[in-house]
């Protein structure tokens, strides 16, 4: 009779590194998406500030955006288009999941407002 335990061992060896690195992934997946949604939101409110026509620092300081490391862009285009880009840097922590991500991931969110 061979040596189950010794057999067992050896098969948890080979998965674990594959465990660890899937749940590693998961985390970080799981911040880029929360973060993009938070973004999301964030830029719905700066759109919403903008609107009741806030300066750009009243929409900094009214939303904390300095606080955090969020970028925030207004671009007016012909004075007929304004563009608002909202960028954060996310840590990657999962090592060589920067084959997907760039380490460290930039989330950009935009949005178009036109005036009619």
């Amino acid at each position: 009779m061979k040596n189950k335990k010794g057999q067992a061992l050896v098969e948890f060896v080979i998965i674990l590194p594959i465990f660890i690195f899937m749940l590693l992934s998961i985390i970080d997946i799981g911040k880029v998406i929360y973060f993009r949604n938070q973004l999301i939101s964030e830029l719905n409110d700066v759109v919403d500030l903008y609107k009741n026509q806030n300066s750009y620092e009243e929409i900094l300081s009214e939303l904390h955006l300095q606080d955090e490391d969020v970028t925030l862009e207004i671009k007016n285009q012909d004075n007929e288009v304004v563009t608002f880009y909202l960028k954060r840097d996310v840590e990657i922590i999962t090592p060589g999941l920067n084959v997907v991500f760039d380490n460290p991931h930039t989330i950009t969110v935009e949005r178009v407002l036109s005036y009619e």
